[in-house]
């Protein structure tokens, strides 16, 4: 019944009652008595406390409450009926409409020849009508024709994040067996279909995994911070579908395309009456990686050769990660991290059991991306670095000599309390800063810590390593990269304190700058940041900003819509002199620290400058074992850098690593088997 009449009746109600009391109770004569003599009448005044008198005044009372109420129902009608007709009549009309939401198919993630490394696939979906959840029997032969327990199919017949009136969807991926079934018995499954959807697709399983990274439904947080989201950004829904990691979630907004939408007239009970006007979904945009596939598969399947070697050969070796940039415009051209997933586990929502796998510190966390997030000491791969700030601040100069014994101590007494070592026990002998580097001389850069240490500028070689990018995120176009972490005095003294340790021990010491000299202590870098520097010195100075987004490919032609504007970070300045010293010693790096070395790359038509290290890791007693390279030489164009975390030596795990990485990009194998006995 209409809301108007229901008033109307109830004042036409209210109206009587009140006419009703009017008449019995308003002419009452209770106010006045006669005596019994006959005299003239007398009024009794306000004194008269008689039942009949209490009860005409209350009844006055009701007459004028109902009086009011009736008053403020005759305002509220008006106010409906005339002030706020409109509104209401926008209501009822919004009431009757409803919106059903289709996804629109994503994007492609292609390689930068157009390669697909990311594609959309069809998926026979099941999906039923909101009120097939009150036929008991129906949803269980449902269960048990797709194999799936009865309560969970009624908790996705009440999931209503498409849309009141939208099917709902209760099995992605479903056999022919089941659709013929469905088919062939409708009556035992009224409500229920198999629609034809797209789900995203890996058709190289888990290659490039941490560079296109996984889909996931929209999280709470997600939608939280969406709803702040600026004009042309992609609005979420309950249920959508959306990138979560990698290149799925950084260029979320040109994947994503554009939902549809389906008008429908519904009743009061939610049933569809009729269709009105539909939205068709408008699919995401194709993204062409800097990545190369010949090249990222081949840094793949080295690296995790290597991994897997070092372990059989009784090392804790379980991870490591490879970059490998163009150094003249930063473009990712491979990018790998082990051990890897397959985002296709994540397609139509991933089960439990594989969330608790990828999460399980027995799995080495296969989702974190060590390129870009793992941190550890840069061993001797910083020594090159190192060579400069002692150039820059005075520490050494172009002529400087020292004399490696195999062991070092402040006062170069051998009675010194704290003696450390060369990696080389047996000594170098006479040395220069050139084959210092060459050789990875532990003595030398022990020398040049001292001598910062009493230095003008005593941080002159943290100043020097955060102008080439460590310690801090290099803003590459992913998401998780880490800072890394570049240690001075008062970051010790700040740090330490926290710890609960004393002043004296939370100081900065001389043995503080003598080990991250050589890349140890409290020193921490990442794969992509040491590449960066290497970009540098390649480069002679400019350090372009590292992505992996060639561009934004136009849905009409080849062409590109947009492409990514190539981003200067630092341009590190260094006397040519200086570079000369440095670039001689990581090209005697390849070519005479050791014969069984260079056999690696003299089979090359080019030639290489490259750094090996290998640091120590005190919490897990293990090394992290690094190399680092760059190529041609002359005229430098691609840097590698790879680490093994729990290898031996740098020269016999992340050199190889490094070494089939570059072999990809020139198409020159290593065909070489020699093994490096001995080495930093």
């Amino acid at each position: 019944m209409d809301l108007s009449l229901i008033i109307v009746i109830v004042c036409v109600v209210l109206a009587i009652a009140l006419i009703i009391v009017f008449v019995l109770f308003g002419r009452s004569e209770a106010n006045f008595t006669f005596d019994i003599g006959g005299a003239a009448p007398r009024a009794s005044g306000g004194s008269d406390s008689s039942a009949e008198k209490t009860a005409s005044s209350r009844l006055v009372g009701l007459a004028v409450g109902v009086g009011a109420v009736f008053s403020v129902l005759l305002a509220r009608l008006w106010s409906m009926q005339l002030v706020s007709s409109e509104d209401y009549a926008e209501q009822a009309e919004r009431n009757r409409r409803s919106v059903i939401y289709t996804q629109a198919p994503r994007g492609r993630i292609l390689d930068r020849n157009g390669r697909e490394i990311v594609g959309n696939r069809s998926s026979l979906t099941v999906v039923a009508e909101g009120d097939v959840i009150d036929d008991q029997v129906e949803v269980q032969l449902l269960a048990n024709l797709i194999g799936m327990p009865a309560q969970a199919v009624r908790r996705k017949l009440q999931d209503t994040t498409e849309g009141y009136q939208s099917p709902r969807t209760v099995s992605v991926d479903i056999s022919r067996r089941v659709v013929a079934f469905i088919g062939e018995h409708p009556e035992a499954f009224p409500g229920v279909t198999v629609q034809q959807r797209t789900q995203r697709s890996y058709p190289h399983g888990s290659l490039a995994a941490h560079v296109v990274g996984y889909v996931g439904t929209v999280t709470e947080d997600q939608l939280k911070a969406n709803e702040e989201a600026d004009d042309g950004e992609v609005t979420y829904r309950s249920g959508d579908v959306v990138g979560q990691s990698g290149v799925e979630l950084s260029y979320e907004n040109v994947l994503a395309g554009n939902r549809g939408e389906q008008i429908v007239f519904v009743d009061a009970e939610g049933s569809v009456l009729g269709y009105s006007t539909s939205i068709e979904p408008e699919p995401g945009s194709d993204v062409v990686l800097t990545i190369d596939l010949d090249i990222q598969k081949a840094a793949e399947e080295s690296l995790e050769k290597i991994v897997t070697s070092q372990r059989e050969a009784g090392q804790r070796c379980y991870s490591g990660s490879v970059v490998a940039l163009d150094c003249t415009t930063g473009e990712v051209i491979a990018m790998a991290s082990y051990p890897t997933f397959s985002p296709n586990v994540f397609t139509g929502g991933i089960s439990q059991a594989d969330w608790d796998a990828l999460s399980d510190e027995g799995s080495h966390y296969p989702l974190l991306n060590r390129a870009i997030a793992g941190q550890y000491p840069s061993g001797s791969v910083i020594k090159p670095l190192t060579a400069f700030s002692a150039l820059n601040y005075g520490v050494a100069t172009t002529d400087s000599s020292w004399y490696c014994s195999g062991w070092w101590s402040w006062s170069g007494s051998s009675q010194d309390g704290t003696i450390m070592k060369c990696w080389q026990e047996s000594g170098h002998g006479d040395i220069n800063l050139t084959s210092g580097i060459t050789y990875s001389c532990d003595v030398v850069f022990y020398e040049i810590g001292k001598g910062f240490y009493y230095a003008e500028t005593p941080e002159g070689m943290q100043e020097t390593f955060r102008s080439y990018g460590l310690g801090a995120a290099s803003g590459i176009d992913l998401n998780g990269e880490a800072a890394g972490r570049v240690p001075d005095a008062e970051w010790k003294q700040s740090y330490y304190k926290e710890l609960g340790y004393s002043d004296e021990d939370s100081s900065w010491k001389g043995g503080d700058n003598c080990n991250i000299a050589i890349g140890q202590g409290d020193m921490l870098v990442t794969c992509l940041q040491m590449a960066d520097a290497y970009c540098s010195i390649a480069n002679r100075g400019p350090i372009w900003r590292p992505h992996v987004l060639r561009g934004v490919r136009s849905k009409v032609g080849e062409g590109f819509v947009s492409e990514y504007r190539v981003e200067q970070l630092v341009d590190v300045e260094e006397d040519q002199s200086y570079r000369d010293i440095v670039e001689r010693g990581m090209w005697g790096v390849i070519y005479e620290e050791s014969p069984s070395q260079a056999e690696h790359w003299t089979n090359m038509s080019i030639q290489v400058a490259g750094k090996t290290g290998t640091a120590e890791q005190t919490a897990s007693d293990t090394n992290v074992c690094w190399f680092g390279c760059y190529a041609p030489s002359d005229d430098p164009k691609y840097v590698v850098v790879a680490n093994v975390d729990g290898g031996d030596w740098g020269a016999t795990t992340a050199m190889l690593v490094a070494r089939d990485t570059l072999g990809a990009i020139y198409g020159e194998p290593d065909t070489s088997t020699a093994v490096y006995a001995a080495g930093d």
